[in-house]
């Protein structure tokens, strides 16, 4: 900082007068007054700078293999990798407060080659406004990727600006935001090749009133929407509907009822490609609309409680190119074997499968393994039906099994056993919560397949496998009847003390109910 650029040369070497081996350090003492003589000349090769030589292309090359914080500091080493950073650099992190209007000018003078900008804003702060972001768009008009993280004060001025200045953005992400629906229809209705858009929790989509136009410019180029955690994701219908050339549809957590949305798209769009839906209200009836994709390649169906073996079955009828399956049945004991079947017999190109909080027995796994052939990624978790012989028939059935993930299933060490001469294929392996199984089993499993990737949990909380809905109930009903029992050892006889006491159990309570929901909905 402040100092000129310059190359550190190195001390020359220096070169006492030569003395015999015999008498170089006697001599030393003959004359306390002498003064010794050192060559200070350099007979080596003169250094070079060759970081100097380095063209800037290459010096680009090696900053976009640093982390953000390393290229950072060595955008500090001299003005030279200065300007290199700057005009190379197309990825942008911004802190989104009201206070980086004065610094856009400054900043995107520096770093004019962005194409992928984020801005995100803390809860606690003021964001940018509509004239900051208009700023930026008319600084960056190369931008490819845009996400607006937390921008609060943005409203629809601010978003068609970003319209009419950025021509070339392909992904737009928001969350957190409060312009709704008429925010999204400024962008949409200016865009012609938009691919990718996520919402986020859009916190002025609460209207009903107000819809997603889909007759915008942009619905001609959208191949992926992405609606999470959306009061009134139904807003969204005619865009996603509208949408000819949609590829990816994820609609996660979002209110409304989601049958009509879905036989819709099923009756106007074939060419979808993946469909994720997740704690939304949808029964059979949409996937109905789902079957008609013939070209579906991953279905995932979370947490859907009014999805039934029947819907399943409609579905791995039609769309024979399945080839990831996630079905998180939520202990509801709606869908089990005659879904698994169903999957068996029409989806033979099936590569993954994730099955969670359903209850599926020998004869469904027996025929996964035995018709899908190309199956190379299992994950069964907190299955109670499945024990030994499902795991002893997987190990002796699925030849192309390459990761097994078994959670909070009543297996043995019987059961893995089976995988030390089993699935040739497999590298990896991971168990988790299976009380079961012993750390001998798993220490002669490893001695036997000495390549396996191992990961193992003798952890022995009850496993909640990533759905949270069975046992949820009673662990914390139980939790919070034990509680009062472990405080009263400590507790004081004075009234105030015991308010206080109250007041720090029921905190207590509540603390760990909130940790235990955060820890069952991560999985």
């Amino acid at each position: 900082m402040g100092q000129s650029p310059s190359t550190a040369v190195p001390l020359p070497e220096l070169v006492p007068r030569k003395y015999s081996d015999s008498n170089r350090f006697s001599n030393l003492f003959d004359d306390p007054n002498e003064h010794f003589d050192f060559d200070f000349s350099d007979d080596s090769t003169e250094s070079r700078d060759f970081m100097a030589d380095l063209p800037d292309d290459c010096l680009a090359r090696i900053f976009n293999c640093l982390s953000s914080g390393d290229r950072k500091r060595c955008s500090l080493v001299c003005r030279r990798w200065h300007r290199v950073d700057g005009q190379t650099r197309h990825r942008l992190s911004l802190n989104a407060k009201s206070g980086l209007l004065d610094f856009v000018p400054f900043l995107f003078n520096r770093f004019d080659s962005v194409t992928k900008l984020a801005l995100r804003c803390d809860r606690k702060s003021t964001s940018i406004n509509d004239d900051a972001l208009i700023l930026i768009s008319l600084r960056c008009k190369n931008l490819t990727r845009l996400k607006l993280r937390g921008c609060r004060e943005i409203t629809e001025t601010g978003m068609a600006g970003i319209g009419d200045n950025c021509k070339v953005l392909k992904k737009l992400s928001f969350s957190s935001c409060m312009f709704g629906a008429k925010g999204i229809n400024a962008v949409i209705g200016r865009f012609r090749v938009l691919e990718e858009l996520s919402v986020k929790r859009l916190r002025g989509a609460h209207d009903s009133a107000d819809f997603v136009d889909f007759s915008g410019a942009g619905t001609s180029s959208l191949k992926s929407i992405t609606l999470k955690e959306l009061v009134n994701g139904q807003s969204f219908a005619p865009l996603v509907i509208g949408s000819k050339k949609l590829r990816t549809l994820k609609v996660i957590s979002c209110l409304g009822d989601w049958d009509e949305t879905l036989k819709a798209i099923g009756c106007s769009n074939n060419g979808l490609v993946e469909i994720h839906l997740e704690k939304i209200q949808v029964s059979d009836v949409g996937l109905g609309g789902v079957s008609n994709c013939l070209g579906l390649e991953t279905l995932h169906i979370v947490k859907t409680a009014e999805c039934s073996n029947y819907g399943i079955c409609g579905v791995a009828e039609r769309c024979k190119l399945l080839r990831k399956i996630h079905i998180d049945g939520w202990r509801t004991n709606r869908i089990g074997d005659d879904a698994l079947i169903s999957i068996a017999k029409h989806c033979l190109n099936l590569q993954e499968l994730v099955l969670i909080g359903i209850y599926p027995t020998y004869l469904s796994l027996a025929a996964i393994a035995s018709n899908c052939k190309s199956l190379e990624r299992l994950a069964l978790c907190g299955i109670v039906t499945v024990g030994d012989a499902e795991i002893e028939c997987i190990a002796a059935k699925c030849g192309a099994l390459r990761k097994l993930c078994i959670k909070g299933c009543p297996i043995s060490n019987a059961g893995i056993g089976a995988l030390a001469s089993g699935c040739p294929s497999l590298v990896k392996i991971k168990i988790k919560k299976c009380k079961k199984i012993t750390g001998k089993g798993v220490e002669w499993l490893r001695e036997k397949r000495a390549s396996l990737m191992f990961s193992y949990d003798d952890s022995e909380v009850e496993a909640l496998d990533g759905s949270g809905s069975d046992g949820v109930g009673a662990v914390q009903d139980n939790a919070i009847a034990d509680l009062p029992a472990l405080e009263q050892i400590n507790m004081i006889d004075a009234a105030s003390s015991s308010i206080n006491h109250r007041l720090t159990m029921f905190r207590t309570r509540i603390g760990f109910v909130a940790g235990f929901r955060r820890w069952a909905n991560s999985g």
